[in-house]
Order: C-alpha cells, then structure tokens, then sequence
C-alpha cells in the first residue's frame, strides 16, 4: 500500500449542510494515487491522533482531491475553521477502496447521512448506469444530490421525516427498485444497521454487494489495532483492521451479528 505525508493547499471551501463542509484541496501526490473508497488521515491541531476523512473527489492530473466531513467534535470542528490558502497536513491515501468492474453494469449505491460522499467516485465511474439511493434526517440535511446527478446518475432521495423525495428508509426503496431494476452490483457506506440490510436484501437477490466500514480510528495505517470488525471466511471468525484490510470488504466478510 502506498501513501504518504502532504501538507495540502485549501483551495475551495463551503458548507453544503448545517455542520458539513466540502473542502478542495492541491494535494497531488495523494491525489496521484488514490482510488475509489479510500482515505485520507487528516491532523488537527491539538490533537494527537488524526481524524479518518474519506476521499469524495479525486483529479490525478489537476493534483486535486476533495474531502467532505461533518462536525463531530472538537478536531474536525477546527477543521471546519480553516480557511482557503491555509495548508492542512494529510496522510494518504489509506486503505482498500471500492472493487470496480465494467462501467456498463448496472450499480446501484446506498448511502447514509455522511457515509454517501465516498460513494461519489465510484459512482461517476458508472455514470449513467449507476443509481444512487441516499438517506438523511431531513430535506436540509441532504447532500451531493446535484454532484451524483452531475455523474449521470440517477438519484433516489430518501428523508426520514418526507420532507424531500422518499419518505422512508434507504432499505425499502432498494428493495423496491430491485424488484423491478436490473443489478449487476451494489455498494453501501453510512450507518451499520443500513449496510446490514442493504447486504441481506443483496445476498437475497444473489448481487454482489461491497460495503465501507465506519470504525473509530487511531493511526489509519494497522498498527494501532483500534478499528477492528468481526468478520469471517471459511475458517471462522476473525478481528479484522478496518483501515488496513478495508474500509471496503465484500459484505459476506462482515459478520453482521457481532
């Protein structure tokens, strides 16, 4: 795996949400080298250990890479302050991305609240085979629409109270649009109770399914053991690194139950 250390420029910042920010940045040696579903650890000042930020934008040949995060506490809120010429230290790109196969299948993506902006590069690489079904609180709390309609893509919005698009639960309008959707692959990322269930309706349905694991983090690299998930082979149960063998695994891997 490789990846290194860059002191990125901030180019462009806005916040497409109450508390959720959309930063481009010149950082191009990761940008050279990441792919799909990858991330990047990013260092807040103050604070020892880096804050796991997914990769939702990447331009190798412009040197361009694109981060979008919510608040969640003291280290990405000083995050949330910086400003455009200001430099923020990186390390990247981390971990295993997003198995990518003939742009002319059919892809369906499922993303949760701010689990969908990984879900933006792969999309695009389907473009207009790819439909993409997201979920959030609310009408204001949504994210990316325009981005993954930019894509090609077709978009399904789901709220949680019907105040935009679907009013219910990214699993139901899955299931629905399997039932009457050619599939020929799914990927997921957000809440795990949402990747359990997008998983099982694609285990049902016998598609391939991929999904992006969320787990607290400390160094990003596999040394550290402190994002470990349950998953599971041929051999029984293991205790495996997220941000080393993932954050991507093939859904049969994760053992859901644990």
């Amino acid at each position: 795996m490789r990846y290194t250390q860059e002191m990125a420029k901030l180019l462009n910042k806005s916040e497409l949400a109450p508390g959720i920010f959309s930063f481009v940045l010149s950082a191009p040696v990761i940008a050279g080298a990441a792919s799909a579903g990858q991330f990047v650890n990013v260092l807040c000042d103050g604070y020892q250990l880096r804050r796991p930020i997914s990769i939702a934008g990447f331009d190798a040949s412009l040197g361009i890479l694109r981060l979008v995060f919510e608040i969640r506490g003291k280290g990405t809120d000083w995050l949330a302050g910086r400003e455009a010429g200001e430099r923020i230290d990186l390390v990247g790109p981390l971990g295993h991305g997003f198995p990518l196969t003939d742009p002319n299948k059919k892809a369906v993506f499922v993303g949760g609240g701010i689990g969908t902006p990984p879900l933006l590069p792969p999309a695009r690489f389907y473009g207009a085979n790819a439909t993409v079904i997201t979920g959030f609180r609310s009408a204001s709390a949504a994210i990316l629409q325009a981005d993954f309609e930019t894509a090609g893509a077709k978009t399904i919005l789901c709220t949680d109270d019907g105040s935009a698009g679907f009013h219910g639960f990214t699993t139901q309008a899955l299931e629905w649009h399997l039932q009457d959707h050619p599939c020929d692959v799914v990927y997921t990322c957000g809440p795990k109770v949402m990747m359990r269930g997008v998983a099982r309706l694609a285990e049902t349905v016998g598609i391939p399914c991929y999904v992006s694991m969320e787990e607290r983090m400390g160094c990003g690299v596999g040394a550290c053991l402190g994002c470990v998930c349950q998953t599971k082979d041929k051999d029984g149960p293991h205790r495996t690194r997220v941000c080393l063998n993932g954050p991507v695994f093939d859904s049969k891997e994760v053992d859901w139950d644990a």
